[in-house]
């Protein structure tokens, strides 16, 4: 039987480092893009017409309804039948970006839709434009209110951050594994991971209580 040993942390140190700052920045690429590619489809799916919110449904759908392992594996192994290659950093937070825009999309329209209908109406009265009162009125009441979704959904991402190590982004999934392999170290590697991630969530967690309550002021 073999021994816990920590060494093994200790003398691999700064390649976890560097795979856990390779983690952190995939991740925060990805929610930014996903962020961004969620609100713009919010948005859309607000002021456009039929044809339009039915393409974009269909998208939220199609990345909703298929793991993010498999996308993954489209995106890089399946692009350069297209004409579309990308290094594996690159894949990782498109990936990213493109799986939790779906999400981040339901979560701004569901905010959006959960404002009273008195105050659009207030807004209408008033002579706002459809754009000014998704920009005055709705934007700064659904950001309160869904402010928990956002934050379980950058958790999620964060977690997901792990899967990229399939398409070797050298983050700390793929850091550690290949250290345990090495090392026959799984226990200690494996633990570390652990101990990495909950520091993250609980780190995310905390942040976006913070928010939330600066935006509920």
């Amino acid at each position: 039987m073999t021994q816990f040993d920590p060494t093994v942390i200790t003398h691999n140190l700064p390649s976890i480092v560097s795979g856990f700052g390779m983690t952190l920045g995939t991740w925060v690429a990805g929610v930014a893009i996903a962020m961004l590619i969620g609100f713009v489809i919010a948005v859309l799916q607000l002021v456009c017409g039929r044809w339009i919110r039915g393409v974009l449904r269909a998208y939220i759908e199609c990345f909703r309804a298929t793991p993010f392992l498999v996308q993954l594996f489209v995106l890089y192994y399946g692009g350069p039948s297209f004409g579309f290659t990308l290094d594996p950093v690159p894949a990782g937070i498109i990936g990213l970006g493109l799986y939790g825009g779906a999400y981040f999309a339901e979560a701004f329209r569901s905010g959006f839709r959960s404002i009273p209908p008195g105050h659009l109406e207030a807004a209408q009265c008033l002579g706002l434009s459809r754009w000014q009162t998704v920009w005055r009125v709705q934007l700064p009441q659904m950001l309160v209110l869904i402010m928990p979704a956002i934050t379980n959904l950058t958790i999620v991402l964060s977690k997901e951050t792990a899967v990229l190590s399939i398409v070797t982004v050298p983050e700390l999934t793929f850091v550690l594994t290949g250290i345990g392999s090495e090392t026959f170290a799984f226990v200690e590697t494996l633990l570390m991971l652990c101990i990495c991630y909950l520091a993250l969530v609980e780190l995310t967690s905390r942040v976006g209580a913070w928010v939330e309550a600066r935006l509920a002021n």
